[in-house]
């Protein structure tokens, strides 16, 4: 663990000075891209203007044989577009593979200073962090970069949610994390081939009516984790994203499921599939009604102190903080969405 006079020291001579915070920007969705298919990475600038995070997935998915077509492409991918406001990020290979390192190497030198965010998969402890922040200083020093890359952590073992607060703390480097259902499933020995979502089997019965009957109830399988998560990535000012959704044939159970990480703290959530663009929009947009609510009471209250009624509701400071979270995410939303800029009358 670094001292806190070393905390915010680059790692390396001539690296960049870290962030002391976060950059903000709007993640609703993080679109992944499979770069070493050339029809999708010419679809690239169109996705630029629909999402805000690009992402080149190099990991999961990638066949073995496509590693370095899928490193080349997305190289390709970032040289030949302008991002703008856009977020351009990549999911590399797991630290303990034979392509992480040329991911890392050849990235950074080739594209690092337009490249926002690393995603690095199956995080297990702080020194998976730590290797990494080491390893893009001497990168960023090397190939002269003005800005340092961010780290986003996915949450898919045991015991990287076992260890998820002392990740989050690991470095200034950290952007967030994001849940990983899938993989956390097999190595918690879940019975599930599911990816994200519910399961009919998980759940509570109700009690026997008079007929004997008894009505079930689905849970949510990931309600601990993504709490979990939430906690530790809000704790130490970094931040919480549900990942991704598998059934593209379900759209209904797709947004349920980013809407219950929304509620319960999340930025954002993974879009794998084109369709889930819009649904990650809406989910992560705030609905206009509750950003007219919180307006009201920001109104009422200006320096956020006392007490008022507003239709029939008592208002405090505590009402008055959530209504800052909701009335300060629909301003970042709208900053980028004109079309929900309009609907929130900013």
């Amino acid at each position: 663990m670094k001292t806190p006079s070393a905390f915010y020291k680059p790692l390396a001579i001539g690296a960049p000075e870290p962030f002391r915070d976060i950059p903000v920007s709007l993640e609703r969705m993080i679109h992944f891209v499979p770069p070493h298919v050339e029809k999708l990475r010419a679809k690239v600038p169109d996705l630029v203007e629909k999402v805000d995070v690009v992402l080149g997935n190099l990991e999961d998915a990638i066949p073995a044989d496509a590693k370095s077509d899928a490193r080349n492409g997305f190289i390709q991918m970032a040289q030949d577009n302008d991002f703008g406001s856009t977020g351009l990020w990549t999911r590399v290979n797991c630290l303990n593979s034979p392509w992480f390192l040329d991911d890392i190497v050849e990235i950074v030198g080739e594209v690092g200073e337009k490249l926002d965010v690393v995603m690095l998969p199956k995080v297990e402890g702080a020194w998976d962090i730590h290797y990494l922040d080491q390893l893009l200083a001497q990168l960023e020093a090397k190939h002269g970069l003005s800005k340092p890359i961010l780290i986003h952590a996915i949450l898919e073992t045991a015991e990287g949610v076992k260890n998820v607060e002392q990740i989050a703390a690991a470095s200034p480097r950290m952007h967030g994390m994001s849940l990983g259902p899938a993989d956390l499933a097999a190595s918690r020995g879940m019975k599930t081939t599911r990816v994200g979502g519910g399961h009919p089997d998980y759940a509570v019965l109700s009690d026997a009516d008079d007929s004997g009957a008894r009505a079930a109830y689905q849970q949510d399988l990931w309600h601990y984790t993504v709490g979990k998560m939430v906690d530790a990535c809000l704790s130490y000012g970094i931040k919480p994203f549900y990942g991704p959704f598998g059934d593209f044939s379900d759209p209904a159970a797709c947004e349920s499921q980013f809407r219950n990480a929304f509620l319960m703290g999340c930025l954002g959530a993974w879009s794998l599939h084109p369709t889930q663009i819009g649904i990650a929009k809406k989910v992560f947009s705030p609905d206009a009604g509750e950003v007219e609510f919180a307006r009201k009471i920001l109104e009422a209250m200006p320096d956020g102190t006392g007490a008022v009624m507003i239709d029939g509701k008592m208002q405090d400071d505590a009402t008055w903080k959530q209504a800052k979270v909701i009335f300060d995410l629909a301003k970042l939303v709208a900053s980028k969405d004109a079309d929900m800029a309009a609907i929130y009358g900013f």
